[in-house]
């Protein structure tokens, strides 16, 4: 079985991100700084922007 990953980048990041944000709402002791959430949220929308 092979796993396909997106070409494009902007998904990638905006799946680790949804990927992070699960994590936090089911386990809140799982602590990620809000600054690495917003700047994977940021870096993923742009690249969605621009078509990468």
């Amino acid at each position: 079985m092979k796993i396909d990953f997106p070409r494009n980048i902007g998904f990638l990041l905006l799946a680790i991100y949804l990927i992070l944000v699960g994590i936090i709402a089911l386990i809140p002791a799982f602590a990620i700084p809000s600054i690495v959430l917003g700047i994977i949220a940021l870096v993923s929308g742009i690249f969605i922007l621009i078509g990468r």
